[in-house]
């Protein structure tokens, strides 16, 4: 995509039934560096992120908290925008489900997809905390128990609204094959294909008003709530101004839209179903990133290992979380945390090679010149392609790749001063040395921006003026093993 142009980044929309986890926090994290690269690259950026908050489940915690619902979810969602905001996201937008503009795009949604929705009766089985029907199939395989929020299946049988997603299958398998809406990684696209080649049945797009009054009134019909593939899933063209919205017809298609792997269907099937129902463009490219595991298991409460993402940022900063989750998280794949792995990345790679590095050089270059160098406008870069390659990731969402090629040019930095000595040399000669790798470094620090915003400003703050100064305090310190 050419410079100065529009893009729009979504991230799927957390359920407010529980406290933010560890996975919110990088669904949040990975639509961050993506929004600041694509500004980087001279883009007017719309980064929307927000909160999921109607559905069976929130009613259910709302009555266990004590709390009507709306007072729940507004106390529920400040919990994900305080996650933002200490997670330093630089999002453009926060969209609210209960939010009254939503709900009234919502309906209008609704509206324009009458052509494809009917009433009929469901029964079968249905998970309360999936918020989703299961197939014999499905219940079959687990036993009756849903193996993810551990409680039984329930048999239903009730008067829906359904949408004809049947209707759509052939074009949706047309919009992934032609390209047309990409998604990455490729097993992610594999195992839609396979869905696909399952069929497609209609799906339930509405709930009774008299077993589920915490919703969007269906319009014209307030015996039933929207159900949360209409309610919840529009909220990413509800939060442009759909349908009538100037930045609607500005930036949409999403040009990504940043997913977990375990809401793949919903976005890559049911999502696309209704923006084709719509007569709309499908969104443009779904980034479905990997789970965390810890030690080699599975986050679980029972097993005390749950990793708190405001708590690590609390003990070891946001410099050493953005660094471990967007580095040694892989962008394609499940991830392990450890501490010792957390720990260990933090000191022996950003603060011994790249902390060091600038300490070097802004020592040297006092020693050597004064703190004046000639500060070159263009970097030396070690690696001719780097920016081509540096581009091609970001585009494909190899978060991982990316920041492994702006760590490379460090390592060079540090070989090229070994190599050179300039703290042996006389000033004429060492002074050459130090302005290459100043220029590279600044170099470095423009391409390190969307991983480490915030330490790369510390970073060009330092060789930004006329005179360098010398070195008051390290510009990052290490942390031992207690955090």
């Amino acid at each position: 995509m050419k410079q100065g142009s529009n893009f729009f980044i979504t991230t799927a929309i957390p359920y407010v039934n529980a406290k933010p986890h560890l996975g919110h926090a990088l669904l949040f994290t990975y639509g961050d560096v993506l929004a600041r690269y694509r500004r980087l690259e001279g883009d007017r950026v719309i980064f929307s992120i927000g909160t999921d908050e109607h559905g069976a489940k929130v009613a259910e915690k709302a009555l266990e908290a004590g709390r009507p619902e709306q007072a729940f979810v507004d106390e529920m969602s400040a919990e994900f925008k305080g996650l933002a905001a200490k997670l330093g996201i630089s999002y453009d937008r926060f969209i609210r489900t209960t939010d009254e503009d939503h709900c009234r795009r919502a309906q209008s949604v609704w509206q324009r997809l009458q052509a494809y929705i009917y009433k009929g009766f469901y029964e079968g089985w249905y998970c309360r905390g999936c918020e989703d029907y299961k197939t014999e199939t499905v219940v079959k395989a687990t036993e009756g128990r849903c193996p993810d929020h551990d409680r039984d299946y329930e048999k239903i049988k009730e008067e829906n609204y359904f949408f004809k997603l049947s209707a759509f299958a052939g074009r949706i398998r047309e919009e992934i094959e032609s390209g047309r809406l990409r998604i990455v990684p490729e097993a992610a696209r594999a195992e839609t294909l396979g869905w696909l080649d399952q069929g497609l049945e209609d799906i339930s797009f509405s709930r009774p008003a008299a077993n589920l009054s915490w919703g969007i009134e269906v319009p014209g019909d307030p015996s039933h709530v929207m159900y949360v593939w209409c309610d919840a899933l529009s909220n990413y063209i509800t939060v442009l101004g759909y349908p009538d919205g100037r930045d609607f017809a500005a930036f949409w298609p999403a040009d990504v839209q940043v997913i977990g792997r375990d809401i793949l269907r919903f976005h890559a099937l049911i999502w696309p179903g209704i923006l084709l129902g719509l007569g709309l463009p499908v969104q443009r490219q779904l980034y479905v990133h990997g789970l965390v595991t810890v030690e080699g298991r599975k986050m679980s409460k029972t097993l005390g290992n749950v990793v708190e993402p405001l708590e690590l940022v609390a003990d070891y900063g946001l410099d050493a979380f953005r660094y471990f989750f967007l580095r040694h998280q892989p962008a394609y794949d499940n991830g392990d945390f450890s501490y010792r792995r957390f720990i260990d990345a933090y000191n022996n790679e950003l603060v011994d090679q790249l902390g060091n590095l600038v300490r070097r050089l802004q020592t040297l270059a006092w020693q050597k010149a004064a703190g004046r160098l000639p500060k070159r406008a263009v970097p030396a870069w070690s690696q001719a392609n780097l920016e081509t390659d540096y581009r091609r990731h970001f585009a494909d969402c190899r978060f991982d790749q990316a920041f492994h090629l702006v760590f490379a040019e460090v390592k060079a930095l540090n070989r090229l001063l070994e190599r050179k000595k300039p703290w042996e040399l006389e000033p004429a000669e060492a002074v050459p040395v130090l302005d290459q790798a100043v220029a590279t470094l600044a170099g470095v620090c423009r391409l390190l921006t969307p991983f480490l915003p915030d330490l790369s400003a510390r970073i060009e703050e330092i060789f930004a003026h006329s005179e360098v100064s010398p070195v008051e305090k390290p510009l990052l310190g290490k942390i031992d093993d207690a955090g």
